[in-house]
């Protein structure tokens, strides 16, 4: 009891301020939370994250991870990028591109040139380009019954030899054989152009009559393309661009054995028949 009243305040005074300052006590043990919109976090002054975010031309984010987070956010950006799209469109274009090659090719009888195929595009396209497509539509014709080849005159479908002994049932009609003079002269020609009548029958041992000449110039392989600067300035002969095509050739430089000549041309012109 004496204990207990030596706790006691000794005056009114002292109790007063007793009980006040328990009051203040509590007050300070009591957290008073106010809930306030967070502030807007500009991720390029914001030192808690690893990498800065970026804003493309379409105003669409992609964003690292914030640092000490679980959380990761998506590094695909919403939209395609000007590289993704100019990559699809380049790939469509190309695509469509070939298609109208294939198609120019298929539906023509005579071979188109480089200038000619460029014309097939909606802008300006490079011989590269073209020739890169028409090999990889070759390579797509391997194991077909055609075959894409590249000639004289430019590019062109044709029936493989192989095929024909079948067509030629749909047609039975044979093309024109020629006499042994003519071959012999168109070889003469090919080989040792440019000639002159002279130097044919020269090599031949024998006169070549104007009809032979003239056979050939209808068929169109062979051109005269001037004169030798000799007393009566005889003509000078030599093949065309028409006749490698026939044979299947690029060049003069790939004409065949001069025995094959004559089964080449046939093979060539039943295939245009």
């Amino acid at each position: 009891m004496s204990e207990q009243a030596a706790a006691l305040p000794q005056s009114s005074e002292e109790a007063a301020s007793l009980v006040e300052a328990k009051a203040l006590a509590q007050a300070d043990t009591q957290l008073n939370v106010r809930a306030e919109p967070l502030a807007p976090v500009h991720p390029e002054l914001d030192e808690t994250t690893s990498h800065s975010t970026r804003l493309l031309e379409d105003d669409s984010q992609v964003a690292g991870y914030v640092e000490g987070s679980d959380i990761h956010a998506s590094t695909r950006p919403l939209v395609l990028s000007e590289a993704e799209g100019s990559a699809r469109t380049e790939l469509f274009d190309t695509a469509q591109l070939k298609k109208t090659l294939e198609a120019a090719l298929l539906t023509t009888q005579e071979p188109l040139s480089l200038a000619e195929l460029k014309k097939l595009g909606d802008a300006p396209l490079e011989s590269r380009l073209i020739e890169e497509l028409l090999e990889q539509l070759a390579q797509e014709y391997s194991g077909s019954g055609v075959e894409l080849n590249r000639v004289a005159n430019g590019w062109r479908f044709r029936a493989r030899p192989e095929m024909q002994p079948y067509l030629d049932r749909l047609d039975p009609q044979k093309p024109p054989r020629y006499s042994r003079a003519v071959m012999e002269t168109l070889a003469i020609i090919a080989y040792r152009q440019p000639v002159t009548r002279g130097d044919i029958e020269e090599i031949r041992g024998v006169a070549v009559s104007s009809q032979i000449l003239k056979t050939l110039e209808v068929r169109g392989w062979i051109e005269a393309i001037g004169t030798r600067d000799t007393p009566g300035k005889p003509e000078l002969f030599a093949t065309t661009r028409q006749l490698l095509d026939d044979l299947n050739l690029r060049s003069l430089q790939e004409l065949p054995a001069l025995e094959e000549i004559g089964t080449l041309l046939e093979q060539g012109e039943q295939t245009a028949a």
